[in-house]
């Protein structure tokens, strides 16, 4: 285990205030803790009511970074299933479904490489009593697909949306993510960070991976123009 960071603390005089935000959240699956808003709290309700759901197959739907993989890691340790993308769908699937009784399909906007065996491991989870939880960016009316058999068995799903992460998210997920780099923030960064950044939770992975590493290289602590500094550089490096 490394030395504790304090290089970088010792321009504060004080202590810095830790950020509390009342906002609700879910018992650690795993390592992680999978925070809850009015943004996700649909697609969580899904996933706690399993495995009372009124169909066997289910679709979770969000932009890139809302925390559907997340989610859906939720579900698996829940559930025990599975995990398979959609573009690898093959013969090896029907085995994964049975072995599991459950499986998680992952963004299947993105591709699906076998149609007719993903519309059979529809049709037997519905059969046999087996669940699959199904990922997308896109609703599943929106989703083009060779089979019409299997077009209309999508747009069937029972389907809950993951919305882009609304403030109070954004800002839980930041102290998380400092918080697991073993960072204190002052609150006006953390609602500085928000303001400015894209509103997803990839994002927030990333500004704080990009502050974190400043931070060190410079031994500063975190302060509101590190962050500014940190944001811009991921900014003039994405536009590159």
């Amino acid at each position: 285990m490394g030395q504790p960071r304090t290089a970088r603390d010792s321009e504060a005089r004080d202590e810095p205030r830790q950020f509390v935000l009342d906002l609700p959240h879910r018992p650690a699956f795993g390592a992680e803790d999978y925070l809850v808003s009015a943004a996700n709290r649909a697609a969580v309700a899904l996933v706690d009511r399993w495995p009372d759901w009124p169909l066997a197959s289910s679709l979770v739907v969000g932009p890139p970074g809302s925390g559907k993989t997340h989610l859906a890691h939720v579900w698996r340790l829940k559930s025990g299933a599975g995990v398979l993308a959609a573009a690898d769908i093959d013969d090896a699937a029907v085995g994964m479904l049975r072995d599991a009784r459950a499986l998680v399909i992952e963004d299947i906007d993105s591709g699906i490489a076998n149609e007719p065996m993903l519309f059979h491991l529809l049709n037997l989870a519905r059969e046999h009593g087996y669940s699959l939880l199904l990922t997308s960016a896109r609703p599943s009316g929106e989703l083009q697909t060779s089979l019409p058999d299997l077009r209309s068995r999508l747009r069937a799903l029972p389907m809950v949306a993951i919305e882009a992460p609304d403030e109070t998210l954004l800002k839980a997920v930041l102290v998380k993510l400092f918080t697991d780099r073993q960072l204190m923030v002052e609150p006006h960064v953390i609602e500085h960070v928000a303001l400015h950044m894209d509103r997803s939770m990839a994002a927030a992975g990333g500004i704080v991976a990009e502050i974190d590493r400043r931070a060190l290289a410079l031994q500063r602590r975190v302060t509101r123009s590190l962050a500014a500094e940190a944001m811009a550089a991921l900014r003039a490096e994405a536009g590159r």
